[in-house]
C-alpha cells in the first residue's frame, strides 16, 4: 500500500546552480520511477544556518511523494552516494 512522503534536499551549489538543479532532477527522475511526485517546490539558494563541508550556501528543493515503504530508504542511500547532496531528511505526511 502506497504511503505519503516528504524530502528536503539541500544540495551543493559549489560547482554552479546548474549543477544542483541537474542534481534535483536526477533526484526526481528516481522518485518517479519508484512512485508518484505530487509536488517538487525547488526554495532556490539560501544561506546555511551552519557550514557544511566548508560550504555556506545551499540549494533547497522540497518532494512530496507516494510511494512503496521499502523506496524511502533506497532513496536515502541513493542520496548517501550522489554527489552534492550536502544533507537529506525523508519524513512520512
Amino acid at each position: 500500500m502506497a504511503e505519503k512522503y516528504e524530502a528536503m534536499v539541500v544540495l551543493s551549489v559549489k560547482e554552479s546552480e546548474e549543477a544542483a538543479k541537474a542534481v534535483a532532477e536526477k533526484l526526481k527522475a528516481l522518485i518517479e520511477k519508484n512512485g508518484t511526485v505530487e509536488s517538487v517546490e525547488e526554495w532556490g539558494k539560501r544561506k546555511l544556518a551552519y557550514a557544511i563541508n566548508y560550504e555556506t550556501e545551499g540549494y533547497y528543493v522540497l518532494y512530496t511523494f507516494t510511494c512503496e515503504p521499502s523506496f524511502p530508504a533506497e532513496f536515502d542511500r541513493v542520496q548517501n552516494i550522489t554527489d552534492g547532496v550536502l544533507r537529506s531528511l525523508i519524513v512520512k505526511k
